[in-house]
């Protein structure tokens, strides 16, 4: 039985050849995504901006939560996020902090109690502020950091040197362009983003690490050759493994973005930019910094490398 295969065993594409395009397209996007972050900012949900939450629970044993996200529209709180959790009758609605104050938010709970109606049974009401807020932006952020220096420390020990400084460039480039992607597009930035961002640094990780384990494999094989030619040789060789994952997880989650609702759509959208970013960031950003950091002299003829010092070969 033939496997299915999108894309041939035998490709023989120059990757390499583009490292002086990928680059400076790179830089110009990264620096683009500084200014949007700097000019335009993230477009925080309640989690990190603050605002009202509500409980509820329908007294009929079932929350209509296509019925309540109809009416939130017409609340003129601004935006309000209804979601169910736990049992069919619970359901939670958020919205942010409005202009004027303490006595501002009073008056717009009291509305939006009162547009509920009396089919619920309100359970309980908290208010996020600025302060909680910003201790949640805090901690996100200490979350993201740690999470990236653990796996990279990781990296450091497993692979030689250039390697690990490949890896950090790329899943740093990754990082950048993932939080200019959701400052232009302006999806909401909640605890779900962070979530969001974790796992597109775990999927550009996995997919360097896949990238690099075939680059050290073929410099064990084919010592003598040089490194432009080995990297394209690797690149190619575990291309059908590359389309394949990222065409299925984007299947996976372009079925989230249509069926799994409101709820989860900014993680599902910044999610499928993240495979193709680190797809990408994998082949044309850490695999040529190997190149520009000298792994190996690109002479035909030098000394093989000793056992063991693979990657640290001298011309």
């Amino acid at each position: 039985m033939k496997l299915l295969r999108l894309a041939p065993e035998d490709t023989k594409f120059p990757f390499m050849r583009f490292r002086r395009v990928s680059y400076p397209f790179s830089a110009v996007l990264s620096i683009a995504s500084v200014v949007l972050f700097l000019s335009l900012g993230m477009n925080f949900g309640i989690d990190f901006s603050g605002g009202t939450l509500i409980e509820l629970r329908a007294k009929s044993g079932t929350a209509d939560i296509a019925k309540l996200r109809a009416t939130a529209e017409h609340m003129d709180v601004g935006d309000v996020e209804v979601q169910g959790f736990g049992a069919p009758s619970d359901v939670t609605l958020r919205f942010g902090l409005q202009k004027g104050g303490d006595a501002a938010q009073e008056v717009a709970v009291s509305r939006v109690k009162a547009a509920i109606g009396d089919g619920y049974e309100i359970r309980r009401t908290e208010v996020v502020g600025p302060r909680v807020s910003g201790e949640l932006v805090q901690s996100g952020t200490l979350g993201v950091v740690i999470s990236i220096v653990a796996v990279l420390c990781y990296l450091w020990f497993r692979f030689e040197w250039q390697f690990a400084v490949g890896a950090i460039i790329a899943t740093m480039h990754d990082l950048l362009l993932t939080v200019g992607f959701f400052a232009l597009t302006r999806l909401e930035f909640n605890t779900t983003s962070i979530a969001a961002i974790l796992t597109i640094v775990g999927y550009s990780l996995n997919e360097t690490v896949v990238v690099l384990d075939r680059i050290r494999e073929m410099m064990r094989k084919y010592r003598r050759m040089p490194t432009d030619q080995l990297i394209d040789l690797s690149v190619n060789a575990v291309l059908p493994r590359t389309v394949m994952t990222a065409t299925t997880v984007f299947l996976a989650l372009l079925s989230l973005v249509v069926f799994g609702g409101q709820v989860i759509r900014s993680f599902s959208i910044a999610m499928i930019w993240g495979i193709f970013v680190a797809t990408y960031s994998s082949v044309f950003i850490c695999s040529p910094m190997l190149i520009y950091l000298g792994l190996r002299s690109e002479t035909v003829g030098t000394a093989p490398p000793a056992a063991g010092k693979l990657g640290k070969a001298s011309a």
